[in-house]
């Protein structure tokens, strides 16, 4: 692991509930990491399990809440202009974009399960101006779930923490396939709906 990103672990180790919750919001560390290190902080007695849930669905949807704000205020230009300073690239904000507008608000949902969509659906939204009281229910009902599988992975790992991605890897497949599945469902209820 990076030394730096070692250094930001150790300083956030010492604010307890409040470093896991700014990892997650400040997005620099991927948020199965920040939460597997969250598990093995659960490990060593030094959070509590459900603290660390608290604090991980607090942190996960408040970065989700900023892009939300990002896109609501700034729109696509300032996206365009900026977003390569908040490594947000514009392939994955392209992406973003064409699965809200093919599957619409219930996509916030189960995109957050989804590599490379995850992190940018909040932008589309933002900028099609959707409730930001549904988004955040919808954000909310997907990071605590997140949350509680990679604090659990992180504290039955222990001290090996940090080989999360191989452990995780045969969980999130079917993870993926649900919710592409669940998206498809939602779609097809939209579209019988419609008609």
């Amino acid at each position: 692991m990076n030394e730096w990103i070692q250094t930001i672990f150790t300083f956030l180790a010492d604010l307890g509930y409040v470093g896991v919750a700014l990892a997650l919001m400040i997005e620099v560390i991927p948020s199965e990491i920040v939460l597997s290190y969250a598990g093995y902080l659960v490990s060593r007695g030094e959070i509590s399990f459900i603290g660390a849930v608290i604090a991980g669905t607090i942190g996960g949807t408040l970065a989700q809440l900023f892009l939300y704000w990002m896109g609501y205020y700034g729109g696509r230009p300032f996206l365009d202009k900026y977003g390569k300073y908040l490594l947000i690239h514009q392939k994955h904000l392209d992406l973003a974009e064409e699965w809200f507008r093919k599957y619409g608000t219930g996509v916030i949902f189960t995109a957050r399960f989804i590599p490379v969509v995850r992190h940018a659906i909040s932008i589309p939204a933002g900028i099609a101006k959707m409730s930001w009281t549904r988004f955040t229910f919808y954000t909310t009902c997907a990071v605590i779930p997140w949350s509680i599988f990679f604090i659990y992975l992180g504290e039955k790992l222990g001290s090996n923490w940090q080989q999360i991605d191989e452990m995780a890897r045969p969980y999130l497949k079917p993870i993926i396939v649900g919710a592409i599945v669940l998206t498809a469902l939602y779609v097809l209820y939209r579209l019988r709906k419609n008609k």
